[in-house]
């Protein structure tokens, strides 16, 4: 469009131009043209001089006139030029432009190009984006899903309680008269508590040790590297209402219920049969009172000759309560215990002592005498075996008792043993524990009697006869003197314990593994504990004690429990003291 109008204004001036150069010439043409000659005298006389001065104000204007015609011209030129100038400007600037509009027109296609791209990318991102809303949509569902499993498992999971223990030790045995020996062990528990509900507990545990040996979870480091055993320790569940939490109910194989020491259960041994436990809290001195009913099962009847042909069992109960008087706190255990057929502890299988020899006896000739029973006979048992004694069976079934039997025994005619004493405990004990001001310094004393109710009135020489001149072998008392406590690192606890157990005071099967031996002992014991972390204990027991009375049937002097070797060369005799060294590493977990 500009540049049109630069054309026009061109045009007009161009012509403009032109019109006027001929009149600037032909008035160029006259002021240059000749004088005309002077007329003659009379010519001259018909010119005035006004019509001469006339003349030279018509070529003066007319001069003037000329003057700014060119003045004219120059600027239509000069403007001419502009326009040129301007016009070849807005030429190039078109064509420019043009380039431009067909670049920009290139540009815009392949915009629109990029746009249609862009458009396709955007619908596919679109539902990409509805197919990812989908699939969060699922996702969302399936981590609420997931969310809610992980919840209930949590819960699940916090309805269990995991608990367990490694022990590595070191022991020694020192005795006048018998080879030292020298063991290296190692112990493994682990356990688990779960709440299956409001009202009922399930648990169980597993740990190592011989089969045949309840009261002991050692495994010596020996026997060329093989695996220990492990084996099923607890298994039990226990009803406690919510409706009614002083009742509990507890059946299975489980840890003990009731309060007891090591003089009546070694505290390896788990027992089975039912536990009935009624608890009730109160306020002021007596803080608690609880009684219970305990049923145990150790022996089930198989009707085989020379056996019981009822069940053995234990029957008791106990009654206990716990008195805070200011730093004094003393909880005070009655029990009665009573055992029935207690004699098929001395006739167990193979099986139940850990047997790793057998025999039989060959029958008997015709009107001849009873051969020599047939001993030696290897099987693959782990454990002790049948224990040694008075006139005892040397192959199964025969007398279980992981320690040594050192109650009084008799055999009858058909070659059956049993006990001499029949067992009905009455057991009180005393714990005390006294706060010194001092958190972890408290002191701890407890004291205890047991009376065998059932025993005889007379012990069993080491002939088996009856000495007369000797009161009823039925009692244990001693006491446990401590300082500290092992609850919190770097805690620290030492002690020194006592006590004198009789012959018939308590069933050797079942007691202490630890001490010099079940029963008829006189037994030393000075201990201490240090809290390492929270969970490892390092502990030292030194164990120092004899056999009671040697004139007594199946004294350990004369029956060993821990060697072939016997302590004394007649009964009577004092046995020489035997010193059993501990060093303990125990991690909890």
């Amino acid at each position: 469009m500009k540049a049109g109008k630069n054309w026009q204004r061109i045009s007009t001036i161009s012509i403009m131009i032109i019109l006027m150069v001929p009149f600037t010439g032909f008035a160029a043409a006259q002021s240059d043209a000749p004088v005309p000659q002077k007329r003659s005298a009379s010519a001259k006389q018909t010119v005035t001089a006004k019509e001469v001065q006339d003349l030279k104000e018509a070529v003066a204007a007319q001069q003037q006139q000329i003057r700014q015609q060119n003045q004219l011209v120059e600027q239509l030129r000069s403007q001419l030029q502009q326009l040129v100038d301007t016009t070849q400007q807005a030429s190039a600037a078109a064509q420019k432009a043009a380039s431009g509009v067909d670049q920009a027109q290139t540009t815009a296609a392949q915009a629109q190009q990029s746009a249609t791209q862009a458009k396709s990318a955007a619908d596919q991102a679109a539902s990409n984006a509805a197919d990812v809303k989908s699939a969060l949509a699922v996702v969302n569902t399936t981590t609420q899903d997931e969310r809610r499993q992980l919840s209930a498992l949590e819960a699940l999971v916090g309805r269990f309680r995991f608990s367990g223990d490694v022990r590595i030790r070191g022991e020694s045995y020192f005795q006048s008269g018998v080879p030292d020996n020298n063991l290296a062990r190692i112990r493994v528990r682990f356990g688990m508590d779960g709440q299956l509900n409001q009202d009922f507990i399930a648990g169980f545990a597993l740990a190592t040790g011989s089969l045949g040996n309840p009261t002991s979870t050692n495994e010596t480091l020996t026997n060329v590297f093989d695996r220990k055993t492990i084996a099923l320790d607890r298994g039990f569940i226990t009803y406690n209402p919510v409706a009614h939490s002083w009742l509990t109910l507890t059946g299975g194989k489980f840890p003990y219920p009731w309060q007891r020491t090591s003089v009546t259960f070694d505290p390896d041994l788990n027992p089975e049969g039912f536990d009935e436990k009624a608890s009730f809290d109160f306020s002021g001195p007596l803080q608690n009172v609880n009684i219970q009913g305990i049923e145990l099962l150790y022996n089930q009847a198989n009707g085989k000759p020379g056996i019981p042909s009822q069940d053995s069992y234990a029957l008791g109960m106990q009654i206990a309560g716990r008195f805070v008087f200011g730093p004094w706190t003393v909880t005070p255990s009655f029990l009665t215990l009573k055992w029935n057929r207690p004699d098929a502890i001395l006739q167990e299988s193979a099986f139940a002592t850990g047997a790793t020899t057998t025999g039989f006896q060959p029958p008997t000739p015709t009107g001849g005498t009873a051969p020599a029973p047939i001993t030696g006979i290897p099987i693959p048992g782990e454990g002790q075996g049948c224990a040694k004694g008075t006139s005892f069976p040397t192959y199964p079934p025969c007398v279980f008792a992981p320690n040594g039997m050192t109650n009084a025994t008799y055999v009858d005619s058909k070659g059956v043993p049993h006990f001499y004493s029949g067992y009905n405990y009455a057991d009180f004990i005393l714990p005390n524990q006294i706060q010194t001001g001092f958190t972890r310094l408290p002191v701890n004393i407890l004291l205890e009697f047991l009376d065998n109710l059932d025993a005889e009135n007379h012990p069993l020489n080491t002939k088996g006869a009856v000495i007369t001149t000797l009161g009823s072998q039925n009692k244990e008392y001693g006491f446990d003197v401590s300082v500290g406590q092992v609850k919190n690192k770097n805690d620290i606890q030492v002690g020194y314990a006592w006590y004198r157990e009789e012959q018939d005071a308590a069933i050797a099967s079942f007691v202490e593994s630890d001490q010099r031996a079940p029963t008829n002992i006189l037994q030393n014991r000075i201990y201490a504990l240090w809290k390492l972390r929270s969970n490892t204990l390092a502990s030292f027991t030194w164990w120092h004690g004899r056999a009671l009375n040697t004139n007594l049937e199946n004294n350990v002097a004369l029956f060993n429990n821990y060697s072939s070797v016997a302590t004394i060369t007649k009964p009577g005799q004092q046995e020489p003291y035997l010193n059993r060294l501990q060093f303990d590493l125990i991690y909890t977990f």
